[in-house]
Parts: C-alpha cells; sequence; structure tokens
C-alpha cells in the first residue's frame, strides 16, 4: 500500500489522513448534516496531527465523528452512510468501519448491516473482530452467511474479518487455540471464483499452518484437487509450511525435501551496500539425479536487528522442474529500504539459498547506513 507526492515521489502512508482529507470529510459531513459543526470537527481531528501513526490518524477521525454528529449512535450511522460513496478513497473509509467496531456493540444487527454496507467501500476486517471478541459465535454465525453472498467484497469479509492471526490486528486467541468455528466459512469459499477472495482464504489458511498443521492437512485432503480455484488455494495456503520443508505439504505440490541438486557459482555484489541500495546475486543449479525434480528455489535475508542479532526473511525466488542432469542459472536483485513493515540496522547480513526448505548455500554482505 503506497500514496505518493505529485511528483511521483512515495509518502508516507500517514498522509492519506492528512489535513486536506480532514477538510474533504467535514465538507461531507457538512452537506449530510444540518448544522453541522465543521469547525469543532477539524479542531478535534487534526490537533497534534503529525505526531500521530496511520492507524491513530484514523482513530482521530472516528472520534471526532462520535464528538461532532448529532444524536446516538444509530443516527451518527445514517449520516455516515449518506457519505460513504462519496469518500474519494478507499482506505479512508475504513473509518466508517471503525466507528462501528468501536462504539456499535450494543446494538448487534444494526451493526452487522451497517458494516455489510460499509465494507465495499472500506474493508471491514480489524471492525468485525471487536464484535468477534465479544461473541464469538453469535458473530460467526453472520459471517457464514456472508460467506454465501454474490458480493465478492461480503465474502471476502467473512474470511478475512476472522483469521486468527492478521495482521495491523490483535489476535484471535480463541481462534489461535482452536480454528475449528471457522471451518463452515472455509468450507464454503473453498472454490470461489473471485481471486480477491481466494488469496483471503489461502492467508487464513497459512495462519492456521502455523498453530494447526494437522488440522489444515485433514480439511484440504478432502477437497476436490480438480478445482484450479481450489488448487491455487492450497498452494498458496502451504506456502510457510513449503518453506521450512514440510514433507507433507512438499507432497502436495509434488515436490520433495530430498532433492538431489548441487548448488555452483553463487555470487553476491557488491559485498558492501547502502541502505537504500541493492544487493545482486545469482548462482546456478545443476540435478544429479536420474529423474525429473520439482523445486521451489526461496532466498533468506538474515537481517540485523536493533539487538545486534540477526532473524530471518524468506522470499520467493522461482519455481521450476529441473530434468535430469539439466541446468538452471537463477538471480535477482533485493533492495535493502527502510518500509513500514521492517526497520533495517548496519551489521553484518546473510543472504542464504533454499531448495524445498533445505538451505543449499549462502553468502555474507556488509549494510551501512
Amino acid at each position: 500500500m503506497k500514496t505518493h507526492m505529485a511528483d511521483g515521489t512515495p509518502s508516507a502512508l500517514k498522509e492519506m489522513f492528512n489535513a486536506s482529507r480532514y477538510r474533504h470529510i467535514a465538507g461531507l459531513l457538512a452537506g449530510a448534516v444540518p448544522g453541522f459543526d465543521r469547525k469543532h470537527f477539524l479542531a478535534s481531528a487534526t490537533v497534534n496531527l503529525s505526531e500521530l501513526s496511520l492507524l491513530q490518524r484514523m482513530r482521530r477521525m472516528t472520534e471526532a465523528c462520535r464528538a461532532t454528529l448529532p444524536g446516538d449512535y444509530l443516527s451518527a450511522l445514517e449520516f455516515l452512510g449518506q457519505i460513504a460513496p462519496r469518500i474519494d478513497h478507499g482506505f479512508v473509509s475504513v473509518f466508517l468501519c471503525d466507528f462501528v467496531g468501536l462504539y456499535g456493540h450494543d446494538h448487534f444487527e444494526a451493526s452487522m448491516e451497517a458494516l455489510k454496507y460499509f465494507t465495499r467501500t472500506g474493508s471491514a476486517e480489524f471492525a468485525i473482530r471487536e464484535f468477534l471478541k465479544r461473541d464469538l459465535m453469535r458473530t460467526l454465525a453472520v459471517m457464514s452467511k456472508w460467506s454465501k453472498d454474490p458480493d465478492e467484497h461480503l465474502r471476502r469479509l467473512a474470511c478475512e474479518g476472522c483469521r486468527p492471526r492478521l495482521p495491523w490486528s490483535f489476535r484471535l486467541e480463541a481462534l489461535v487455540a482452536d480454528p475449528s468455528p471457522n471451518r463452515s466459512i472455509l468450507e464454503n469459499l473453498k472454490s470461489d471464483p473471485s481471486r480477491y477472495v481466494r488469496k483471503s482464504v489461502a492467508n487464513h489458511l497459512n495462519d492456521i499452518s502455523k498453530d494447526h498443521p494437522d488440522w489444515l492437512f485433514a480439511m484440504i485432503s478432502r477437497w476436490p484437487k480438480e478445482n484450479v480455484h481450489t488448487t491455487w488455494i492450497i498452494k498458496h495456503a502451504l506456502r510457510t509450511l513449503i518453506k521450512r520443508g514440510d514433507q507433507r505439504a512438499l507432497a502436495v505440490i509434488g515436490a520433495s525435501c530430498r532433492t538431489k541438486i548441487e548448488l555452483t557459482n553463487l555470487k553476491l555484489v557488491p559485498g558492501s551496500v547502502k541502505l537504500g541500495g541493492r544487493i545482486q546475486f545469482s548462482f546456478q543449479l545443476k540435478s544429479y539425479g536420474k529423474t525429473g525434480q520439482r523445486l521451489i528455489v526461496d532466498y533468506a535475508v538474515h537481517y540485523v536487528k536493533k539487538s545486534g542479532k540477526t532473524a530471518p526473511k524468506v522470499f520467493k525466488l522461482h519455481e521450476l522442474a529441473l530434468a535430469p542432469s539439466a541446468t538452471a542459472s537463477l538471480s535477482k536483485q533485493h533492495r535493502l529500504q527502510e518500509l513500514t513493515t521492517r526497520r533495517h540496522y548496519p551489521g553484518r547480513h546473510r543472504l542464504e539459498i533454499m531448495i524445498n526448505g533445505k538451505l543449499v548455500g549462502g553468502r555474507n554482505f556488509l549494510l551501512t547506513t
């Protein structure tokens, strides 16, 4: 998720909620709400704005709406529903869902209908978790119905919202411990025609694979492998287990952890790179097996942490079928840049090549800032 300045250079994600955006929302509310206090809204929303993170800025929008919209929660929902189609940015629309997640717990049915409506313009995956946390089974019953809806946005919400380990949100510890309450939703979506939905199903299953691989394999073993949508979901759901060299996961995609492969000519340049720069690496793989081999080639970068220790991050590189005695040449550039999800620290890093989850070689390089 990136935004850009007028000249094309990247800007901070939090600038999606800048002073101009708050004025835009204030204008929409002023057009929908008789006597709306635009000045009060902007004063509430923009105080100390530069010090706030992306999600803090979104929450500030939510709180400013509650402070300035007249009437009770249900009245406020009506006004927010009127402006929803006119908001000029999809992610910014998430504050509508956040309003429901923060203030709607005493009005369950109305809140579910509001999230059903709002998720079409800004995903309600974070807001629905507030209801799952308070009343898991009641909320899942609604989401199970959503998983059969003709609207792909609602089907996607049904799956994404109850992921046990959804990024940028709190874990649903009950579902981390036992994913079975989500089974009906996953079963309903296992062959979904929408890639948007299938990606969510695969990510949901990947969450489960980290805690309950046996449960996962028992479920997908009964799924129709002849369906191309289902096989796509299964392959992407097993990516973490494949990177770990799990034999069952490799077998599902026709690979093995016992490869007969030699890695040669591994090169990495430059040996020292500044933050924001790139490293480039290349190598050859030679088969000495008597039959063809399916190879999942990944690479790991062991990043230096603030403590000085290193921790690996695994990236996909290539998938190929290598014939007996055949050779394949692979190369890749990898950029070392600051991300919202990764902070870089100077020091000796390490690049490692992995085939079907097994380490086959590596090189060190120095990162400077």
